[in-house]
């Protein structure tokens, strides 16, 4: 082989090699130092907020929702990022288009409450309950719940009139307790409970173990209800508050939910359920309670006398 010939090969090697080693720094990222510079960190998040104006009581869709991209510095701690948290929950309070979904907007919050919006044509009206006649205070702004009233016997006196002198006496021994279901579907606005109590370390007032590894505090905590009504249903509420004994019973969120568009329904559009009160005549005669009988007893000095 000619000299020249080998030389042109040799230079074509050469270039060859070159080549080879420009394409591997290309896709390493080129030049000394090697891998591609770091992508910026994001400045920027985004968090669920309402699309529209949402109100109290509305079991929130996904045409309710909507992302916001705001600073990640800005961010609120208790803002929700992903829609499919938020879905089906219900509004505890209303929101405005562009609010933000937080804790307090879905009643995960401490229980406490700085303002009241009354629905339009209501009053808001607030009643105590406690554990045993409040669900458990576990009541949340949002829910709807009914109210049952019971009167003891002293309300409803059985009396004789002597003719002789027109004096009036009691009859003692008639149980004319009355209970019955007295107002329903009635909007809680809002509920207040007392601070937790602080922790000093001791063991005094501990709950009680649970089967199952829970605990249950029967404390007897108070609750204070804030009720939705009409003020005709106002006057019968604190007349019930006076002269007898309530009990709120929580119903079914999906009783006032329109199940198609997630929207509270109309007051108007509830159909009451037809209860028929409750006395001891009534529990003896429509459930079968049993009344006690008589029974005599001879003793045997008695035996023989006339």
């Amino acid at each position: 082989m000619k000299r020249s010939n080998r030389l042109v090969l040799l230079i074509g090697i050469f270039l060859a090699i070159v080549a080879f080693v420009l394409v591997l720094l290309t896709l390493g990222g080129g030049g000394p130092g090697g891998g591609t510079e770091p992508s910026a960190a994001p400045t920027t998040t985004k968090i669920v907020i309402a699309a529209k104006d949402i109100p109290l009581s509305t079991k929130l869709q996904a045409d309710d929702l909507t992302y916001k991209d705001i600073a990640i510095a800005d961010k609120p701690g208790d803002a929700f990022t992903d829609i499919s948290f938020v879905i089906g929950q219900i509004a505890r309070q209303a929101v405005s288009s562009g609010q933000y979904i937080n804790s307090a907007v879905l009643g995960t919050g401490n229980g406490q409450i700085t303002t009241i919006e009354c629905p339009t044509g209501l009053v808001c009206m607030a009643v105590q309950v406690d554990q045993a006649s409040g669900v458990g205070t576990l009541t949340k702004a949002g829910d709807h719940v009914d109210m049952v009233v019971s009167l003891s016997g002293d309300k409803f006196p059985v009396v004789t009139l002597n003719p002789e002198d027109d004096t009036i006496t009691v009859v003692a021994g008639i149980n004319s307790t009355s209970v019955k279901a007295l107002l329903q579907g009635l909007q809680v606005v809002g509920t207040l409970l007392p601070p937790p109590p602080a922790d000093n370390g001791t063991q005094d007032g501990a709950a009680s173990p649970a089967p199952g590894g829970t605990t249950t505090a029967l404390t007897g905590q108070q609750q204070i209800v804030i009720l939705a009504v009409t003020t005709q249903q106002a006057e019968v509420i604190k007349y019930a508050q006076v002269d007898g004994s309530i009990s709120l019973i929580l119903r079914a969120t999906a009783d006032f939910v329109d199940p198609v568009t997630g929207d509270p329904l109309p007051p108007e559009t509830i159909v009451p359920v037809t209860t028929t009160g409750i006395t001891l005549k009534g529990l003896v005669d429509d459930y079968g309670v049993i009344v006690p009988e008589l029974v005599e007893a001879i003793l045997p000095e008695q035996a023989g006398r006339p």
